[in-house]
């Protein structure tokens, strides 16, 4: 596999330029109509890192998206998240049968500075889960998406005055609410995937405290798990609470009770014993937890169980 070359785009005005796009009318924020945008033969000898936030929905795109370590088939009506910095690269394979469509919205850090989105944005973990999960609109929501995305050009490319970027700043993080919204009605209705996920999960976790691994290593790390289940940390933890009412570390303690149960109700091991197996170094670590987690200490739970 050829080595791609990085092309690093700091401004939003490079990227117009770069693109063969006419100059944007705000420099800090653009929404650019997808089918304007060629792609040459040499974008795929390339790979693209842009210094600003950019949020795409696009139709009729026959081509592979690597993102992180993950790469998608981008099909009818996906939206996904790109923050500044990450490393994307695109494999095109064009089809003149289908007219490509959609929109890309730019929007550059410092348009976003003294204002409360600018911490906010960071909080919106679809832009990590733009790693390995794209977010599929129905038709409703497309149109509520591309609406406000209208709304915001029309503001930027009218007058500006004091009223402009409190404007623009509102319309945008009512885009990220109705994100969010789509992407929790996306967790419930694309149930055999989440589903699947969360198998694999239950897998990886009984193999792990049925090994050597919790003696030698300990608890499995969040992020051991999200690397072999290829899923941003963010994602997973979204999708076990909706499916779950549980964040992934409640999960992995969930995991770590119930074996810790199974043990001092059918052996004869001191809670010191049963501590070590289960990757403590201290006893009085895991005692704690296990009456966090059950209202009764080891002992008491052993003791309940027997009579």
């Amino acid at each position: 596999m050829l080595n791609k070359q990085l092309q690093r785009i700091k401004t939003i005005s490079e990227y117009h330029r770069v693109r063969g796009l006419p100059p944007p009318a705000h420099p800090l924020i653009s929404l650019i109509d997808y089918s304007t945008i060629e792609h040459s033969a040499d974008t795929n000898l390339i790979s693209w890192a842009f210094d600003f936030y950019t949020i795409s929905l696009k139709r009729n795109f026959n081509a592979k998206i690597k993102y992180g370590q993950q790469e998608y088939d981008f099909d009818e009506g996906v939206m996904f998240f790109i923050a500044p910095g990450q490393v994307i690269s695109i494999e095109v394979s064009n089809d003149p049968s289908k007219k490509k469509s959609g929109w890309m919205l730019l929007i550059h850090p410092d348009f976003l500075w003294n204002t409360p989105l600018a911490k906010a944005i960071t909080r919106y973990e679809y832009f990590d889960y733009s790693v390995n999960e794209a977010l599929f609109l129905s038709d409703k929501e497309e149109a509520t998406t591309i609406a406000l995305f209208k709304t915001i050009e029309q503001e930027y490319r009218a007058n500006i005055d004091k009223f402009s970027q409190n404007i623009i700043i509102a319309q945008l993080e009512l885009l990220f609410s109705y994100a969010e919204r789509f992407y929790h009605r996306q967790f419930i209705t694309r149930k055999i995937t989440n589903h699947q996920v969360l198998s694999r999960l239950e897998d990886i976790l009984t193999n792990w405290f049925n090994s050597d691994d919790l003696v030698r290593k300990g608890l499995p790390t969040v992020q051991h798990i999200t690397q072999v289940l290829n899923i941003s940390p963010g994602y997973l933890s979204g999708l076990l609470k909706v499916l779950t009412g549980q964040s992934t570390q409640q999960h992995i303690h969930e995991k770590l009770i119930q074996k810790a149960k199974e043990k001092l109700s059918t052996t004869d091991l001191t809670v010191s014993e049963i501590a070590y197996e289960l990757g403590f170094d201290y006893p009085q670590s895991f005692s704690k937890l296990f009456k966090t987690k059950t209202n009764l200490s080891p002992l008491e739970f052993r003791q309940s169980f027997k009579t």
